[in-house]
């Protein structure tokens, strides 16, 4: 998967001295991601712009150190593509379908990043609650790359934040509509005030772009409306012998 000419000068900006590993990550998008229906075939002379590139530019938004969770992942997008330009980063790639997750253990093998990233089957709620073998996820900065309309994103990215952490999600060109309309959604959800910001300005043309939203409130789920009582204190259409 050759890297085309013209975009060389912000794959080394983005990716430093670690532009190799991310050739090698093109080159199994372009073949075993394709072959698995990861990647389509029309996308194969796009990786590096529409993919790579645009996913690398998301690094500027995140703190040194930082722990990302990426939830979504499908073929590692930003996730493993923020691990490769980001070797400072921890990286949980959180993804249900196990083609998909069989793809991403094996490339993190490959691409020998098993001490910086690790792979979660299982959907974004199921992540964040844990279970009897698994304790909850959190995450300094929650990644997502054209998962759902923010408000959805939110429910589903705010609960895997620590408090004061981020959600950062890569958005297309009807970002600034979609604040408009699930904004209030998202502070209902315990979100900050969303904001838009242009990732890799003089680096990529066009630019990423990026919603942002600041963990502001733990919000816990909602309470369970009980059955009505009568003045009488007895259940409205209870059975018989209920009363």
């Amino acid at each position: 998967m050759t890297l085309p000419p013209e975009l060389a000068q912000a794959a080394r900006t983005l990716f430093g001295d670690r532009l190799d590993l991310a050739a090698a990550y093109a080159e199994l998008l372009a073949t075993d991601g394709v072959l698995r229906g990861l990647i389509g075939p029309r996308e194969t002379p796009r990786i590096w712009e529409r993919h790579l590139l645009n996913c690398a530019a998301l690094a500027e938004r995140i703190p040194d150190g930082a722990s990302v969770i990426d939830v979504g992942s499908g073929a590692g997008l930003p996730g493993l593509v923020l691990a490769i330009a980001r070797p400072d980063l921890t990286v949980t790639l959180v993804e249900p379908l196990a083609r998909r997750t069989g793809f991403l253990i094996e490339t993190v093998e490959r691409l020998g990043l098993a001490r910086t990233v690790r792979v979660f089957r299982g959907r974004a709620e199921e992540a964040a609650a844990g279970s009897r073998d698994t304790a909850p996820l959190s995450a300094d900065v929650v990644t997502a790359r054209a998962v759902a309309a923010l408000d959805r994103l939110a429910a589903w990215c705010l609960p895997l934040a620590v408090p004061g952490g981020r959600l950062i999600a890569l958005k297309g060109a009807s970002a600034a509509e979609e604040i408009a309309e699930h904004g209030a959604a998202v502070t209902r959800l315990g979100g900050g005030e969303p904001e838009l910001h242009r990732c890799g300005v003089g680096v990529i043309d066009p630019p990423a772009t990026v919603v942002e939203v600041v963990r502001e409130r733990v919000v816990g789920p909602a309470r369970k409306k009980g059955p009505k009582r009568s003045r009488g204190g007895r259940r409205r259409g209870g059975r018989d012998g209920d009363r």
